[in-house]
């Protein structure tokens, strides 16, 4: 049974309301400049603790049903209703920050397809990982225009495949200029969640993330304390050049338990997530951030078999400290849900979301990341009416 035999009917009626342009149209940003910044002042005294609780926060837009980071993901993510919209950014040879996960496009674009740029193809170390692969650093932005994007897991995903070759590499700016012309048209701004991906590695290449990333901000009007973004990094040194150089509200990504972020590595600091995470590393936290985002796993770890086990205090310890939550990632599919919450034997078919779900807001979560907007906005209008 492939992945569209298994749930075509439940999921046309849960994406009926998107808009017919965005499945599968094209999307094409408006030429022209910026206006100015405090023109874009909508929403202005709001701030994040506005947002709804929880908050649905688009995994790479709706990248469940789209290729990740790509327009066509993003405003199928804002169609169907979600919060907030996440964007990764990472920077070209020439210094523009463009929306991929990874810097590593060999996986998400068809730059293998590109006989031009074979020889780009090389190994490189990224925070202590070798890679194999084409690298966004080593193209100018108009060579990756001439990529297309395409679906990152097409074994789990087959039906996002359709889309391959249809959506470009969208740049940050590119983002920020939709995001004002949807704000516009719907009447309120649009919310997004940015990451820094691996800065320390693009510092060392003389390819900084944070001063380009809040130039745009204060370009865009997104640089106040009450701003329409989040900033985010699994990197605390990031998120602290972040805080003196703009106001937005910054989460600090926190990985497994056992794990170290890039910059202590490289700075010789020992301490672990393990350490982040107690009351007196919240309080850390707190003094440049207002929220983290942790791996659900922190949350509630999963034991032996896979089951989810007892919450930890994460939640009360965080809230306690001032911070908000929103933890990653929630996917439909069995082969990213805990083994409780699966069914059937095809790990691409979709488990027990609703359940799961369920669990894990109730222990108090802000938000949640999803692939999946749609299912994490019936979930949690669900646990709102409980």
């Amino acid at each position: 049974m492939t992945q569209g035999e298994h749930r075509s009917p439940g999921r046309r009626t849960v994406l009926g309301v998107a808009g017919a342009a965005v499945l599968g149209a094209s999307t094409v940003l408006p030429a022209g400049t910026a206006q100015a910044a405090e023109s874009r002042g909508r929403g202005h005294g709001h701030g994040f603790r506005s947002l709804p609780v929880p908050t649905v926060i688009a995994h790479r837009g709706a990248s469940g049903y789209r290729p990740e980071h790509t327009l066509g993901s993003y405003q199928l993510a804002l169609d169907l209703g979600a919060h907030v919209i996440e964007q990764d950014l990472v920077p070209t040879k020439d210094g523009h920050l463009v929306c991929r996960h990874e810097n590593d496009i060999t996986g998400t674009t068809d730059v293998a397809d590109h006989p031009e740029f074979a020889s780009r193809r090389t190994t490189k170390s990224v925070d202590g990982v070798s890679l194999t692969g084409w690298f966004t650093e080593d193209f100018t932005l108009a060579e990756l225009k001439t990529l297309r994007a395409k679906e990152r897991i097409p074994g789990t995903r087959q039906e996002n495949t359709l889309y391959d070759g249809r959506w470009e590499i969208p740049t940050f700016e590119e983002v920020l200029r939709w995001a004002e012309r949807e704000g516009r048209r719907r009447g309120r701004e649009v919310w997004l969640h940015v990451e820094t991906k691996h800065p320390t590695y693009f510092r060392a290449l003389g390819l900084g993330l944070e001063e380009r990333l809040a130039k745009l901000l204060r370009r865009y009007g997104r640089h106040r304390a009450d701003s329409a973004v989040f900033l985010q990094s699994f990197e605390p040194s990031s998120i602290q050049r972040l805080a003196e150089l703009v106001n937005s509200p910054r989460v600090v990504l926190l990985s497994a338990a056992s794990s170290r972020p890039w910059d202590f590595v490289q700075a010789g600091d020992p301490r672990t997530v393990a350490d982040l995470v107690t009351p007196a590393g919240l309080r850390w936290i707190a003094s440049y951030a207002q929220g983290i985002g942790p791996t659900l796993d922190l949350v509630i770890p999963r034991d032996a078999s896979g089951r989810l086990g007892t919450p930890t205090t994460l939640v009360r310890d965080a809230h306690a400290a001032g911070l908000i939550l929103h933890p990653y990632t929630q996917r439909n599919e069995n082969s990213f849900l805990p083994v409780d919450f699966r069914r059937g034997t095809d790990p691409n078919a979709y488990g027990d979301v609703f359940g799961a779900l369920k669990t894990y807001l109730a222990t108090g979560i802000d938000g949640i990341f999803s692939d999946n907007p749609d299912t994490a906005l019936l979930a949690a209008a669900d646990f709102t009416r409980s």
